[in-house]
């Protein structure tokens, strides 16, 4: 904290940060020791960023009173601002398909990797895969179904951490049968 500035000069969004990150770290590892298997590890971080991110959408709606997406380039801004409303963090949206159903998100660091280097061990470990969940989530929530991934990371030694996020098709709503 004595980086920050001393006392008077505390950035309440820096400490905030921080302490989500530091907090994330000590999350990572211990599910690291309760798994052992990196693969298990990544299930586990995008499972439970999904179940963040089915929580988050209804606050993000109520806070920027939102409507609906008229395409996925009006999902991506949306995306973008929801980096900003609850991390503070405002990736670039680029790499469109030609088809517009595909995007990258860029962060010039890794947003939950501040303090953090990875183990030789842990190399295939997708640190921020509670990211790629929430996304995930939160977009099902509104009945858009997306695949969620990491082209490029920081932690592994790339200059950006990029997050792809591909359109895959718009959920239709059902009545489970005998609801009529």
């Amino acid at each position: 904290m004595a980086r920050l500035g001393g006392r008077g000069n505390l950035d309440p969004k820096k400490v905030s940060g921080e302490l989500f990150s530091l907090t994330y770290g000590a999350l990572v590892a211990q599910i690291l020791k309760d798994y052992e298997n990196v693969d298990d590890v990544n299930k586990q971080l995008e499972k439970m960023g999904y179940n963040i991110g089915i929580r988050m959408v209804e606050d993000f709606l109520c806070r920027t009173s939102s409507g609906k997406c008229h395409d996925f380039r009006d999902t991506a801004d949306k995306i973008q601002l929801a980096f900003k409303l609850f991390l503070n963090l405002s990736p670039t949206v680029t790499s469109w398909s030609s088809t517009s159903d595909e995007f990258s998100l860029i962060f010039d660091t890794n947003p939950v990797a501040e303090f953090v280097e990875l183990p030789d061990h842990c190399y295939n470990l997708r640190y921020a895969n509670i990211l790629a969940g929430a996304i995930r989530g939160a977009l099902e929530m509104v009945h858009i179904e997306v695949a969620c991934w990491f082209v490029q990371d920081t932690l592994k030694g790339d200059n950006v951490t990029e997050l792809r996020i591909k359109f895959l098709r718009r959920i239709e709503d059902s009545v489970p049968p005998g609801d009529d």
